[in-house]
């Protein structure tokens, strides 16, 4: 059974406004995607996270996204090529060098909100994305939803990609997710997170909203750090996996 990642997206606190609880997550998790300001984060906050993921070992990646504080990063929004390109660059380049400054060193990149959801099928933007990452540092991993046209695009233009499934939510019967807007698309059952999870990395497979049953092959899971259940679904199920002889990794290397 080949080891599976766990990763969370952290550092999204801004100022006096608390989101999440890093440094709990931080013990659970292998792999931390660590927000770039533009959707949520400040420096200083973020500097205190890859502080401690760097003494926790965790392997830290950059969570870019649309320039979109109000909204969290979560609506879907049109930048222009040369806008979305610098865009990348800037917040990789952000993240570089707090990175640096905590003593460790981004492995990957993985889009966040919006913009992780647009580039899974517009290959427009995911192809702006992509010639951000090169530009600034090509042996960056990317990050990309399991099964979606983005992952075969990304590898095609010289990138290596590690594919994700959320384990917190519902899939459509094409591989996608659910919208946020729809009833049933966050899931914050512990135990079901746990166990449809298990089913993933044991047999590839994954029921869909509907009923129906998917294949999916993934490397790396998700769990949203900003739920309220995020640490308790988190930690259920980095146990469960344990249990069931399941080996925790991340796919960053040193």
């Amino acid at each position: 059974m080949a080891p599976i990642d766990l990763n969370s997206d952290l550092g999204e606190s801004f100022g006096p406004w608390p989101m999440g609880d890093d440094g709990s997550m931080l013990a659970i998790v292998t792999s931390a995607n660590i927000a770039c300001g533009f959707h949520a984060g400040d420096p200083a906050g973020i500097l205190a996270v890859l502080k401690e993921a760097a003494k926790r070992g965790v392997s830290i990646g950059a969570h870019v996204g649309y320039r979109d504080l109000v909204g969290f990063g979560r609506r879907n929004m049109e930048p222009t090529s040369a806008e979305l390109v610098a865009d990348t660059i800037y917040q990789i380049g952000a993240i570089q060098g707090l990175a640096k400054a905590a003593g460790t060193t981004v492995r990957y990149v993985k889009p966040h909100g919006a913009l992780y959801n647009t580039m899974a099928h517009d290959a427009h933007q995911a192809a702006d994305v992509i010639a951000g990452i090169k530009a600034i540092d090509p042996s960056l991993v990317l990050m990309a939803l399991a099964g979606a046209p983005i992952v075969e695009q990304a590898r095609a233009a010289g990138l290596t990609v590690v594919c994700e499934a959320f384990a917190d939510r519902a899939y459509n019967v094409d591989g996608s997710l659910v919208s946020r807007r729809l009833p049933g698309a966050v899931i914050h059952d512990p135990e079901a997170i746990a166990s449809r999870m298990l089913r993933l990395v044991n047999e590839g497979r994954i029921i869909a909203i509907d009923g129906t049953e998917i294949e999916l092959a993934a490397q790396s899971i998700c769990v949203h750090g900003d739920t309220p259940a995020a640490v308790a679904i988190a930690r259920t199920l980095r146990d469960r996996l344990i249990d069931n002889g399941v080996e925790l990794k991340s796919f960053a290397h040193g």
